[in-house]
């Protein structure tokens, strides 16, 4: 246990770091590959019967993918930290920075692509309205956003020595 602990307070601030940016890339990156596939297929199911309204639909199927793209860049950003000298405590910081842009990312893409669902079936029934289920689409957005800008803030406001 003591040989553990002590590989652990060398080397585990780089795994910490690590796991940090997987974090921020898989939770947002499951959640916008769950959201689009569900919007996705909405769709898919109205492109059948309306094959020119593919390109509307897939502005609202590709909403639900922004939350994967902020946990990319975050997990990027973590990346770029990463060195092999790191602290056991940056390491851990760096997987708390993660988490706002990953677990909400995960959450939002879901329900977003539910709104984009619905702003789908307003396309179908009612194409001159379509604007409208957009922007309803796009509100769920501002949470990812506001996520992402505070593990941005997080990651931008500690230095270590």
């Amino acid at each position: 246990m003591k040989e553990f602990m002590a590989v652990l307070a060398q080397n585990g601030g780089v795994v910490f770091g690590i796991l940090g940016a997987a974090l921020a890339v898989l939770l947002a990156g499951i959640g916008s590959a769950r959201g689009v596939g569900i919007a996705g297929e909405a769709a898919a199911g109205l492109i059948i019967d309306e094959p020119e309204k593919f390109g509307k639909a897939m502005i609202l199927q590709l909403l639900p993918g922004t939350q994967g793209l902020y946990g990319f860049v975050i997990g990027l950003f973590i990346m770029f930290r990463l060195n092999a000298d790191m602290s056991l405590v940056e390491g851990l910081y760096l997987v708390m920075v993660s988490l706002p842009v990953g677990i909400v990312g995960l959450k939002s893409a879901l329900y977003q692509s539910k709104v984009a669902v619905s702003a789908i079936n307003i396309l179908a029934k009612n194409e001159e309205h379509q604007i409208k289920g957009m922007i309803l689409s796009v509100m769920v957005e501002t949470y990812a956003i506001l996520a992402f800008a505070m593990s941005f803030l997080l990651l931008s406001s500690v230095t270590f020595k």
